[in-house]
Order: C-alpha cells, then structure tokens, then sequence
C-alpha cells in the first residue's frame, strides 16, 4: 500500500449527500442504477451506481451516503457521470455502500 500525504487526502472531495432520485440504468454493462444526490451548497449531480444486489430502488431514496465530488466527470455509454458513489465490495463483489450512520448536512466534508 502506497502512503499519501494529508495534503494528498485533504485534495479528496468526500461529501455527504442525499439520494433524490433512483432510475434504472439499463444500458449498462453491469446491473447499476442511475442515482440524484442532493450535496448542499455543490448541488445536485447524477451518477451510475452497481449496487442493484444490496438496495432497491425505495431503499435508496431519502438515503444519505458518501461520494467524491471533485472527480471529472466520466461518460458512462450515453451518461455523464459527476461523481462517484462510494462502497465496498462484499464477499461476493457485489457494493455494500459507505454511509453516515446519523444525518448530517448534505456537503459535509469527511474529515
């Protein structure tokens, strides 16, 4: 593992948000969805995310979770990607979301 400077983390835009909308993705390669979070003050961006496995589509909605907001935005088939959703991969791959277990203001900086 490659250590990093807090300069480096620092740069890193992890920020709280709140999941508005959830629409099916199938133009996908992988089973995703497309989802809307509110992040405060940065806005609302869209992003695709695989986590069909562990969440519907009710489930997510009104959830808060963690995502990078300062990546460039990345097309995904005929969707533009504005930030990434962060999870980690349960035993069998499939993504288990990184969530705030209390809420907070959406645009919340992990620090």
């Amino acid at each position: 593992m490659e250590t990093i400077t807090w300069q480096n983390f620092e740069q890193v835009e992890l920020r709280v948000g709140t999941i508005l909308e959830v629409i099916d993705f199938p133009e996908a390669r992988k089973p995703a969805f497309k989802v809307s979070v509110d992040f405060g003050e940065y806005g609302i961006k869209w992003s695709s995310a695989q986590i069909t496995k562990h969440y519907t589509k009710e489930q997510l909605t009104g959830r808060q979770i963690v995502g990078v907001i300062n990546f460039p935005k990345k097309q995904i088939g005929k969707f533009m990607s504005e930030f990434l959703v962060t999870g980690f991969a349960d035993e069998n791959g499939d993504i288990v979301l990184a969530a705030v277990d209390k809420p907070v203001p959406n645009g919340s900086k992990l620090i």
